[in-house]
């Protein structure tokens, strides 16, 4: 593998670590889940990375993989450490919002609406659209990406509802 390629992998995996970590310390989760969030934002966004620079797939088809990794993930870690998958999921999947798509459509919009020169409008509005739509699918790659796995193996994930069913069954209160 190319050292570059690799320096650039690890580097993008330590930062959406990080970023993951801080994400979730504001949710203030269970301290054993912080490295499980770390190494699937790590992992998620390397994957989502890798696609985007060595591979045909665009930002909407490598976020919706990544997601479907970090789903997966979420899932593998809520059986080992009896959490429900959210704990994990969401906050690795923080550092992959497209905030700057999200910028650029708002941006775009402030100067449609300030503009008075016709000729200025019309590369605004596509610039609205593009960024806009890119936003949208980006966010819809995620959550589906995320919340499939979950949906496929719903019978192995930990549920806290099913917990206290089963404690009220066997008769100890949670």
């Amino acid at each position: 593998m190319n050292p570059q390629l690799l320096a650039a992998l690890l580097g993008d995996a330590l930062f959406a670590a990080v970023a993951a970590t801080g994400f979730a310390l504001v949710s203030n989760p269970p301290r054993n889940a912080l490295p499980c969030i770390a190494l699937l934002a790590a992992v998620g966004h390397s994957l989502r990375f890798f696609l985007m620079e060595h591979s045909p797939l665009g930002i909407c088809t490598a976020s919706l993989a990544a997601s479907l990794s970090i789903g997966l993930g979420s899932v593998l870690f809520t059986r080992r450490m009896h959490m429900p998958a959210e704990f994990f999921s969401f906050p690795a999947l923080l550092p992959m919002i497209p905030g700057m798509f999200a910028y650029r459509t708002i941006l775009a919009l402030m100067q449609f609406m300030d503009t008075e020169d016709p000729q200025r409008l019309a590369p605004l509005l596509v610039e609205i659209f593009r960024n806009g739509l890119t936003t949208f699918f980006v966010m819809c790659a995620l959550v589906i990406g995320t919340l499939l796995p979950l949906f496929i193996f719903h019978k192995h994930s930990f549920v806290m509802t099913r917990l206290r069913r089963l404690t009220a069954r066997r008769g100890t209160a949670p």
